[in-house]
């Protein structure tokens, strides 16, 4: 199958890669551009536990601290690889959700023990540390990093698009499916959608589509990159297991 890619560009480029070798090819259109944001080093004294909800959030975690004991609770499999990558040696996995996230910390770490550090975005839903709170956690936020919108079509995206030359696009957050088909308007290439299947990290990514309408819109199992390629597979018709590593 020939597959658009939404994520950001160096991310875009490593999924291609496993892509290319599970027999697909990639066609590269990030929606958003990562901006690492500077400032001092960050105080880690008295933090119990770092919260990390995403692999940018990893990355610019590395590059404001060189602290590397603290514990980290990544939300999947991705911000963990990208945690251990930036050196930090005491990751746990909490499965690729928020919701296990938070059922992770909630497991784990007590209120008692002192405050958690969330790494965010600027752009982010803030359900991880209210509902921390709720459960008497102390959650202090650090912004280390922005996704800036890229409001246009790759010219290799476009073109595809407009040949009939993509047959599936894969979405990774809610806000990429609202930036993507905010690049199809801008494109005039709505009618495109109806061409090609929607595959989708979540409910609440497939539910940020409408009024487009796609050949078909499909959620994967598991919310992490293991579970969209299985999800790519099972649409082309050559299901394979997933892995768990």
């Amino acid at each position: 199958m020939r597959v658009l890619l939404t994520r950001p560009f160096s991310e875009g480029k490593r999924l291609a890669a496993l892509l290319q070798n599970r027999g697909h090819q990639a066609v590269l259109s990030p929606v958003m551009k990562v901006c690492f944001l500077d400032g001092p080093p960050l105080a880690v004294e008295g933090i119990q536990a770092i919260l990390l909800t995403s692999a940018n959030g990893a990355c610019a975690l590395a590059r404001r601290t060189s602290v590397r004991d603290v514990p980290i609770f990544a939300v999947g499999p991705q911000t963990s690889e990208a945690a251990r990558a930036g050196g930090f040696a005491n990751v746990q996995d909490a499965g690729g959700d928020s919701a296990g996230l938070v059922e992770a910390v909630c497991r784990s770490a007590r209120p008692q023990h002192g405050a958690l550090l969330l790494a965010a975005g600027r752009e982010r839903r803030g359900d991880v540390e209210s509902k921390l709170a709720g459960a008497a956690f102390t959650v202090r936020v650090e912004e280390l990093y922005d996704a800036v919108e890229i409001p246009r079509l790759s010219a290799a995206a476009a073109k595809a698009l407009a040949e009939g030359g993509v047959d599936a696009v894969m979405l990774f957050s809610p806000r990429t499916a609202k930036l993507f088909v905010r690049q199809l308007q801008s494109a005039t290439l709505e009618g495109e959608c109806k061409r090609i299947i929607a595959l989708c990290i979540s409910d609440t990514t497939a539910a940020a589509l409408p009024p487009f309408q796609f050949a078909s819109c499909h959620v994967a199992r598991r919310p992490d990159r293991e579970g969209m390629l299985q999800l790519l597979d099972e649409a082309a018709g050559q299901p394979v297991p997933l892995s768990r590593s």
